[in-house]
């Protein structure tokens, strides 16, 4: 490890890390190895406007070869904005608003703004979003000689999701100023054992739960907990690798195959709460800008309440904004959970929490004090840009200071559902679950609810009908609360068809019902039927833990013939009320700001 030899790994691309690995030393090592050899990135300009005029929005790119550094220097405050690195499911373009919009918020308060980002399909990336661009890669080392490089103020960890926040700790170890909610804080959020003391504390539930390092572990918590079990791996996006077990044979499979548990990287075991409604939660606070206790606001953006019951992953879940079944009282223990849990966090910006309401109990799921990917849905939604708030609250700006001081209850509907790739991945199940799967969101905003579902529907591609004929086949626990989803599709002047168990259900209620044969039966069936185009709608919940393959070909034809399809009992109400609406106002069209002025 001479100086030249570390010259040359460093000219090749080689990383700290990388070369730590290699050698059997720290990351840490490396670098303080590389800095007493005087060994530091230059940067690199790329032309803008390709030499014809002055650039005014470089952006740079970070070389070990020999030649001048061609950073311009500048006198301002300096916020260095940490992106989502690359786009992949779980972690997309939701958080790419939320840096470019403080961008765009530091800027109007007089700073001078870095992003750090290294993907060029996002707006973040457009040379005309900061001050600077460094078109480099989210790491520790990278984001290290940029701080360095450019003597920033501060850096902002919390809008970019779980990458930059994964550096959080690391950066502030190096003496980065992280502005914002503390890297401590959100540690707390993180940290189960942490997390769950922090409940107690405030007399706030969350569902029974335990961690487990090995399968005897999670075999020993899911027994004390009985089954069903949520399980996942942590500091994961996306919800990768969680699913719903319902039995120790499934458990072990899982432990096995799915993850690699460790005591560093336990696996979360919680209870889970069967029919229970999710409820998502976006606030911003300025509690952890304040000098003493007690100080600050807490205001609620939006309460979010899932169409589909808790178990889909909230980036997957369709939402309805203001909620459209919780109590008045269910809303106000959110409240004042959401109000107590970012008082002890001391939150500095933005803070998302997930509920699971059972009945009137509400469970806490889990909180990030950082963006969300619902933040630019309820900022549309309400109109109110909640990122650019965040931004200047974490640059020293207190709420009162912006005028955001109450929470705005929209006077309109706004759902917002996921856009799914599922037509292009063929025989690929579409059933929904804590897994995230979703590429994309759209919205629908009206006066009235089944007409901003039935709005939303439309902008995902899969437009309601209007008349026709329906396919429903259910699970056993599902069938009596199709009946009288049945009988309105009928009143309707819809016709019905079924397999003959889910027929049979619907006969004994009085309905009519056309019976068609199961796959394996015989012909006309169900496949038939829709790729003949002589079937409008279908519903169809899945019969068992285990998808049967009728099931699949079923739900993969009906993406493939574009038919609209609800894969759960809330999911048809949803249709069946955006249906009604239609049927009986139809719609109009408005544009964003002609609801908010």
């Amino acid at each position: 490890m001479n100086p030249e030899l570390l010259a040359k790994a460093k000219s090749l691309g080689f990383s700290d890390q990388q070369i730590a690995c290699l050698t059997g030393r720290k990351e840490e090592e490396v670098r303080a190895l590389r800095k007493q050899y005087g060994l530091a990135p230059s940067y690199r300009l790329v032309d803008t406007c390709a030499a014809e005029f002055e650039a005014y929005t470089p952006y740079y790119y970070s070389s070990y070869d020999r030649g001048d550094d061609e950073v311009r220097s500048s006198d301002k405050r300096k916020v260095m904005i940490l992106g989502g690195g690359p786009n992949r499911i779980g972690q997309g373009i939701e958080f790419d608003y939320c840096c470019v919009h403080a961008a765009f918020a530091l800027k109007e308060d007089g700073f001078e703004t870095l992003m750090v980002n290294s993907n060029p399909e996002t707006v973040s990336t457009d040379y005309d979003t900061s001050d600077r661009l460094y078109f480099e890669p989210l790491t520790l080392e990278d984001v290290l000689n940029i701080y360095e490089r450019e003597k920033c103020w501060g850096a902002i960890a919390q809008f970019g999701g779980q990458t930059p926040l994964n550096l959080a700790l690391g950066l502030q170890k190096n003496g980065v100023n992280i502005i914002g909610t503390s890297p401590q804080d959100i540690e707390i959020a993180e940290d189960r054992k942490l997390f769950a003391a922090m409940l107690r504390k405030l007399a706030i539930p969350q569902p029974p739960n335990g961690i487990a390092t090995s399968e005897a572990e999670a075999l020993a918590v899911a027994k004390e907990l009985g089954y069903p079990v949520l399980v996942r791996p942590s500091f994961v996006l996306g919800g990768r690798a969680m699913q719903i077990v319902y039995s120790d044979s499934d458990l072990q499979r899982y432990m096995r195959f799915a993850v690699e548990a460790s005591p560093e990287r336990p696996v979360l075991v919680d209870q889970f709460l069967e029919d229970a409604t999710e409820v998502d939660v976006d606030c911003i606070a300025d509690v952890g800008g304040c000098s003493r206790p007690g100080q600050g606001q807490i205001v609620i953006g939006a309460l979010l309440e899932h169409i589909e019951f808790a178990g889909v992953h909230s980036g997957d879940a369709a939402m309805v904004l203001p909620p459209h079944t919780l109590s008045p009282k269910v809303v106000q223990v959110i409240r004042d959970y959401t109000h107590a849990m970012a008082r002890e966090l001391n939150v500095l910006g933005l803070m998302n929490v997930q509920y699971a309401v059972k009945g009137e109990t509400v469970y806490v799921l889990e909180v990030n004090p950082r963006a969300s990917r619902t933040v630019p849905f309820v900022s549309k939604a309400i109109g109110i840009p909640l990122a650019k708030l965040a931004a200047k609250v974490m640059a020293g700006r207190s709420l009162a200071e912006l005028g955001f001081t109450k929470e705005v209850w929209p006077k309109n509907w706004a759902v917002k559902e996921s856009v799914f790739p599922f037509n292009r991945f063929h025989g690929q199940d579409i059933l929904l679950s804590p897994e995230m799967r979703s590429t994309g969101e759209v919205m629908g905003l009206d006066a009235e609810l089944g007409i901003a579902y039935a709005k939303s529907q439309m902008a995902a591609g899969g437009p309601l009908p209007l008349s026709g004929r329906v396919f429903m086949s259910v699970s056993d626990a599902h069938k009596e609360d199709l009946v009288e989803i049945a009988r309105q599709f009928a009143q309707l002047g819809f016709e019905l068809i079924a397999t003959s168990g889910t027929a049979a259900a619907l006969e004994n209620a009085g309905l009519k019902v056309e019976r068609v044969f199961k796959l394996s039966a015989g012909r006309p069936n169900s496949l038939d039927l829709l790729k003949n185009r002589e079937i409008q709608l279908v519903i169809n919940t899945p019969t068992g833990q285990t998808p049967r393959a009728d099931e699949v070909k079923i739900r993969t034809t009906a993406v493939y013939t574009n038919t609209p399809i609800m894969t759960t009992i809330s999911g048809a109400k949803a249709a069946l009320l955006g249906i009604t609406a239609l049927r009986n106002s139809g719609y109009g069209v408005k544009t964003l700001q002609e609801y908010h002025y």
